[in-house]
């Protein structure tokens, strides 16, 4: 998830092995697990590979959160002000995580949850969740720069601003911002990385 196996590397299962302090079995069902959420390739003979990043991963998941995310908002209806003081603290601990990408995301994470925790529509917020996961590899490469922590941050804050006002229209409009916002750096970054590779 945070890229310290570069895509392509083999996973060596006797050293992760040992390094977890598990038997081959159980990690051999993790790897397979891994590779049919996309994450790993396994190659017959050769093992468990790291999988890259690509531009065409990025084009197809972030436009399926603008999509998910602003239905879920609807369904859950406007938050309390309570679950809005919740979500202004929990942005305020993004802020915060500048340089620590890792725990930008979680938050960032928990954030999108608690705002749509009132959604009744559990196989939605279930596609929703897949996707998170999904793009957290993703979300390592983006939040690994602070500005695009500052621009989260802020987007979060149009958000509860237009659920304040009552206006769930902006507010679903603010979110899909939001949710795409990540997308066009991503691909920009990730198009550099492969002429890097040519």
């Amino acid at each position: 998830m945070d890229g310290a196996l570069p895509p392509g590397t083999r996973v060596n299962e006797v050293h992760l092995a040992a390094e977890l302090e598990i038997s081959r079995t159980p990690l051999r069902e993790a790897l397979s697990q891994l590779t049919a959420e996309g994450f790993l390739e396994n190659i017959p003979r050769r093992g468990f590979f790291t999988l890259p990043l690509s531009v065409q991963e990025v084009s197809q998941l972030y436009p399926l959160r603008a999509f998910l995310d602003p239905q879920a908002l609807r369904m859950a209806g406007l938050p309390s002000a309570a679950q809005i003081a919740e979500l202004r603290r929990l942005n305020d601990q993004i802020a915060a995580a500048t340089n620590k990408p890792a725990r930008a995301i979680d938050l960032d994470d928990r954030w999108h949850r608690l705002l749509l925790a009132d959604c009744e529509n559990v196989i939605l917020l279930g596609f929703i969740d897949q996707i998170i996961w999904k793009s957290r590899r993703y979300e390592f490469a983006y939040l690994n720069e602070a500005k695009h922590v500052g621009v989260a941050t802020s987007e979060h804050e149009a958000i509860l601003a237009a659920l304040e006002d009552g206006d769930m229209d902006l507010a679903c409009t603010q979110l899909i911002q939001n949710m795409t916002s990540a997308r066009e750096p991503l691909i920009e970054w990730l198009t550099e990385k492969e002429n890097e590779n040519d």
